[in-house]
């Protein structure tokens, strides 16, 4: 008898437990229906996603072409934040040549690494300063191999101005005379 009432009661929990997939997937459809007709429609006819989307894919870059009219691909001017509509503005300001020196230039000028010459070694310094502070700040922002070694320009950081670079140069010859 215990084996029909197991075979009854198996028979019960399968027709359940197929009731119940059939519930779960009956009502991911209709969530799938009741998306497709509130949701996704909604997306489509909102133009402030259309225009998210559109800045989204739009192309990086543009090419002008000489010759035609360009005049479309002029950035957009952009306004800028004042203090009424909760902007605040700050001025960069230009890194002194010691603060440049010491973020930068330092890591070679101090031990003197590929020939570098050392910060305060007149010696060093003299016959490069002869040269010229214009020759000088060329070959710091441009680089230069020399008999003496080898300057990477802008000292391995592009991303410092010429201006930097050339405060930089004028704090070491002052320094080093």
């Amino acid at each position: 008898m215990s084996a029909e009432q197991d075979r009854k009661f198996f028979d019960i929990f399968m027709v359940v437990l197929g009731s119940l997939v059939a519930i779960s997937v009956a009502i991911y459809a209709l969530a799938q229906v009741v998306h497709a007709r509130t949701q996704e429609q909604y997306i489509k006819e909102d133009k402030m996603v259309q225009a998210q989307v559109a800045a989204r894919i739009s192309p990086v870059g543009q090419v002008a072409v000489a010759g035609e009219d360009n005049s479309h691909l002029a950035p957009a001017p952009v306004a800028a934040p004042t203090a009424s509509d909760g902007g605040s503005m700050q001025v960069a300001e230009a890194a002194s040549g010691e603060d440049v020196y010491k973020q930068a230039c330092s890591a070679c000028h101090t031990a003197g690494v590929a020939g570098a010459p050392k910060l305060g070694d007149a010696a060093g310094w003299s016959g490069r300063i002869s040269q010229g502070m214009e020759t000088l700040v060329e070959h710091a922002i441009k680089g230069y191999q020399g008999s003496a070694g080898y300057m990477p320009p802008k000292g391995g950081r592009a991303d410092l101005s010429d201006d930097a670079i050339k405060a930089a140069v004028e704090y070491m010859t002052e320094n080093s005379k």
